[in-house]
């Protein structure tokens, strides 16, 4: 378990994270096995559709991952993703991931991460494993 600095710096270094600043991804909220990123969906994530783009969602829900799988204070790294998409948000939402930990093993530790709209409505499930070489 990280004592305070280590959240601290985990904190900061998820918050700092250049692509998710570039994308307008914010951390919410982190603690041990859970985290939390927002989004304001604005023109510039939209597809051809007129829609969120697919892999801005999918960004957002692999912020939330990321987070949420380094909170303990060893390194993780991502095995494998998916992600089921389920509706679409509107521009101006602000979708929410979330993201808990399912699984902590010996060196593979287990995620889901639901993203919602400003209503509470599910728009995609993401689900992912990570390798900690630490443990």
């Amino acid at each position: 378990m990280p004592d305070a600095d280590e959240h601290a710096e985990i904190r900061d270094r998820a918050s700092n994270d250049p692509f998710c600043g570039r994308v307008g991804i914010e951390l919410a909220a982190i603690g041990e096995g859970h985290a939390e990123t927002t989004l304001t969906v604005d023109e510039d994530h939209l597809n051809f559709h007129g829609t969120p783009h697919g892999g801005v969602v999918y960004t957002l829900a692999d912020a939330a991952f990321a987070a949420a799988s380094n909170s303990h204070g060893d390194a993780a790294y991502a095995l494998e993703t998916n992600i089921s998409y389920l509706a679409a948000a509107d521009v101006g939402d602000t979708l929410r991931a979330v993201a808990e930990e399912t699984h902590l093993g010996g060196r593979t530790a287990a995620y889901e991460v639901v993203v919602s709209d400003d209503s509470g409505d599910r728009i995609a499930t993401f689900r992912g494993r990570v390798y900690k070489p630490g443990r």
